[in-house]
């Protein structure tokens, strides 16, 4: 009798337990992508469309900018505390007048690109022509742009000084070794982190 009042708890601890693992096992499963398909560009998050139409970087120039090389509008940013002359900051400005005039357009192609190719995924129409088609023009486009951002990373470095580069690499926070770890000040928190692959 005795027995066999213990074997109820028991049976339901074996049943928790059971139900446990099943609950972890289906945890295991859930994507890090969970939540995205709420998009409209599945491939794209609001961030990145608002990057790509406002001519931003959107990290295709991580190349050059960890190497070294600066970008235009960051050094417009920091114009103050690396000490750019007016001379300097009228030939930065053009610089990255440019560069925007260019990135821009390019930017909203690619934004378009990724729709067409998010559709018809999305209606069923999507063919493997049709899928090469795109991707060779949605990679096209993408190797144009990063052309046009790393293009004017490869100009800044003869508008300013070495010194004026240590401290721009100082202020940014690229003599860290761990960029996760600082994130320099006037950058938003979440793109840093994205751009610099952390977790």
């Amino acid at each position: 009798m005795f027995g066999k009042l213990l074997s109820v708890p028991l049976l339901l601890l074996i049943a928790c337990t059971y139900a446990g693992a099943a609950t972890v096992q289906d945890h295991s499963h859930h994507s890090h992508y969970a939540g995205q398909e709420q998009r409209r560009i599945k491939s794209l998050s609001q961030d990145d469309i608002d990057e790509l139409s406002r001519g931003g970087g959107w990290g295709l120039a991580k190349a050059a900018e960890l190497n070294g090389m600066p970008g235009p509008i960051h050094l417009l940013e920091m114009k103050t505390e690396i000490g750019l002359s007016t001379q300097q900051i009228e030939e930065i400005e053009a610089l990255y007048e440019s560069m925007r005039q260019a990135a821009i357009p390019l930017g909203e192609k690619l934004i378009e690109l990724e729709t067409v190719l998010n559709d018809q995924f999305a209606d069923g129409t999507i063919t493997d022509d049709s899928l090469a088609r795109l991707l060779e023009e949605i990679g096209a486009t993408r190797s144009q742009l990063r052309y046009v951002h790393l293009s004017a990373h490869l100009k800044t470095p003869l508008m300013v000084t070495a010194e004026q580069i240590d401290e721009y690499n100082r202020l940014r926070g690229y003599f860290s070794d761990d960029p996760c770890a600082n994130i320099p000040a006037g950058h938003d928190p979440q793109m840093w982190k994205m751009h610099n692959n952390c977790p």
